[in-house]
């Protein structure tokens, strides 16, 4: 790389990931683009399994008085950093995928004589909820998170913007455009709310972590 590339990222990174973009010779803006907060909830109406699409669901009951009486049950989940945080926290995880329609599909498969309790944020996606409905399987949501839109607006000339979830899309689009700047997506949900955009180049990580990220940045601007 040549030129200094500009790099937006619409989520804090920690410290060793800004590095690894700081060492390839980006400059990288951060900014939080969405803010989660933990809500209260009841844990009254629990069903025999689990279902936890994000962590920030995962940290919301991990706090929850009741927390070690879920322990015993079946957990599915989405993404490995949501699987490793369950597991770290002595839960037993029968399923894990990448995306949401993955999950249900497993679900609606194999287990769909089963009763699932969704733990959910206030701006989930209906991927899945929709499915178990049309198969007819037994399941309750919890709202356990509220995700808040925090839009700031970037008057700095950017390369490519770095976006982790479709919440993030949305907040950036509404004090901010695109023109010819590449956008790199943790996955595929991700680059579809980008859809409709006007955005000429999409990069989709391989696998959905913030790591792989990182590393298409790289890979895309030294080749």
């Amino acid at each position: 790389m040549t030129k200094q590339i500009n790099i937006l990222s619409t989520k804090k990174l920690l410290p060793n990931q800004k590095q690894q973009l700081v060492d390839a010779n980006f400059t990288v803006l951060e900014e939080d683009f969405i803010e989660t907060t933990i809500k209260n909830f009841e844990l009254s109406k629990v069903n025999n399994n689990l279902i936890f699409t994000s962590q920030n669901a995962v940290q919301s009951i991990l706090q929850h008085p009741k927390c070690e009486d879920l322990k015993s049950k079946d957990v599915f989940s989405i993404g490995m950093k949501t699987k490793d945080l369950l597991t770290e926290n002595g839960f037993n995880v029968v399923a894990y995928t990448g995306y949401a329609a993955d999950l249900a599909e497993i679900i609606s498969l194999i287990y769909s004589e089963e009763s699932f309790t969704f733990f959910s944020g206030n701006l989930r996606r209906d991927v899945l909820p929709n499915t178990l409905k049309e198969n007819e399987i037994t399941f309750n949501e919890i709202e356990v998170y509220e995700t808040k839109i925090t839009s700031k607006k970037i008057t700095k000339k950017l390369d490519g913007i770095l976006f982790f979830s479709p919440s993030a899309v949305e907040s950036y689009f509404k004090m901010n455009t695109i023109k010819d700047e590449t956008c790199f997506c943790i996955g595929e949900t991700t680059a579809e709310a980008l859809e409709n955009k006007k955005v000429k180049t999409i990069v989709i990580a391989d696998k959905p972590s913030v790591e792989n990220v990182i590393a298409e940045v790289v890979e895309y601007y030294n080749n």
